[in-house]
């Protein structure tokens, strides 16, 4: 009689914790992109556009950090507006990475986030994939100053996390 109550209760025990599991992630929501922010994500207002001196600034300092590393990357700046304001090669980087970093800053500016995250999200939203003119790939960074977007700078050549490491060391440079 004990050995039966005890598979009895174990068989109820198993059942409830079943059921709270399926309670429980029957109120999370489906989908992530189904949550509504209180406020608009990535809403920076536009600044005054990065000067050249200073983009050029931005750009030594990222390469100068991919030179110590080995990695042979470009880099290239874009305005608030997604043109092209610098970009700098090195020596012997792939060729192809020329229009990638381009287009990685012009991504970053455009829609004023890095482009990781474009990466990160699009496996579970293909929506993304619908954007028009967009790079799902680290390596974009914009570039905000006193709460405004002047710029985003973009970076390829090596890993999507080696372009990343670098786009950051040239954005740390704007306050």
């Amino acid at each position: 009689m004990k050995q039966l109550f005890l598979k009895w209760s174990f068989f109820t025990a198993t059942c409830l914790l079943a059921l709270g599991t399926q309670l429980a992630s029957a109120q999370a929501p489906a989908n992530p992109a189904d949550i509504i922010p209180d406020k608009m994500p990535f809403d920076f207002p536009f600044g005054t556009p990065i000067k050249l001196e200073k983009a050029d600034q931005l750009l030594n300092t990222a390469l100068a950090e991919a030179q110590k590393r080995d990695w042979k990357l470009i880099c290239s700046i874009a305005d608030p507006y997604g043109q092209m304001v610098a970009m700098k090669r090195m020596d012997n980087a792939q060729i192809a990475s020329i229009d990638i970093a381009i287009h990685k800053a012009r991504t970053a500016a455009k829609y004023r986030r890095e482009t990781k995250l474009f990466e990160l999200g699009i496996v579970n939203n293909p929506y993304l994939g619908t954007l028009d003119d967009v790079i799902a790939s680290r390596g974009g960074i914009p570039l905000i100053e006193g709460g405004k977007l002047i710029g985003a700078i973009g970076c390829s050549g090596g890993t999507g996390s080696q372009d990343e490491v670098i786009a950051k060391v040239g954005a740390a440079l704007i306050k």
